[in-house]
């Protein structure tokens, strides 16, 4: 008998051809235990589930979306199923809402199970060059003008007082604005660094001043997944 379990399943951070090279062969063979799968959307699952040998035919593993009542989510765990727990992009529960499914997984007696994945925040930190030892993930900044350069101001201090790298990222349409409000609002010694397409052959990531960022071409980040940083 099927021993009732939630499997947060790590997934690649762009569309590459072999998940082999990102992610464990534990995740496969976790792959090929799970009765459903919970995801961000169902055609972002049925991606996943396509790049993977599966039990059955993967069209007919059922999937739910994480905009589902959570009890009804994890009801079929409860009877005794082994569900899966999707991003769309990198590691669940990190910058999206899969947390609240976890913690009440964990409230109703559920085995959780995690898996070696790529993380964009940690890989952005790595490639950065700014200290580990002590950062802040603040997910998306104000949409309001006034509001967003407030942020960053905050920000810029944080890092600098406190020695933190500071972390956030923005959709990839409004990329281009967000890059160019930091550097019309932080000081020109400030360190930032913005990676995008990580783990793709078109990686890129600049890790310097902000008095150099402006005398620079900038990257074109439109449409791109990218990650922002800010050291000290």
């Amino acid at each position: 008998m099927k021993k009732k379990q939630l499997l947060l399943l790590p997934n690649l951070l762009g569309d590459y051809p072999n998940h082999e090279v990102f992610l464990p062969s534990s995740v496969d063979r976790a792959v090929k235990k799970i009765d459903g799968l919970i995801a961000e959307s169902e055609t972002g699952g049925r991606r996943y589930l396509g790049r993977f040998f599966t039990a059955e035919e993967a069209r007919n593993i059922p999937i739910a979306t994480m905009e589902e009542n959570v009890d009804f989510l994890l009801e079929p765990i409860t009877r005794g199923e082994c569900w899966g727990l999707v991003s769309d992009a990198g590691l669940p529960c990190i910058a999206d809402p899969g947390a609240k499914i976890v913690a009440k997984a964990r409230s109703l007696g559920i085995q959780v199970q995690t898996f070696v994945g790529p993380s964009s925040i940690f890989l952005g930190l790595m490639l950065s060059g700014f200290s580990g030892q002590k950062f802040t993930f603040n997910g998306y900044l104000e949409k309001d003008p006034q509001g967003r350069q407030d942020n960053i101001q905050k920000l810029e201090k944080r890092a600098h007082v406190d020695q933190s790298t500071q972390i956030f990222i923005e959709t990839p349409f409004r990329n281009m604005h967000l890059l160019e409000t930091l550097l019309d609002t932080l000081s020109d010694t400030t360190l930032l660094c913005v990676a995008w397409d990580l783990t793709l052959p078109t990686q890129g990531v600049l890790s310097q001043p902000v008095s150099v960022w402006k005398k620079s071409p900038l990257p074109n980040l439109k449409k791109r997944a990218a990650i922002f940083l800010i050291g000290s």
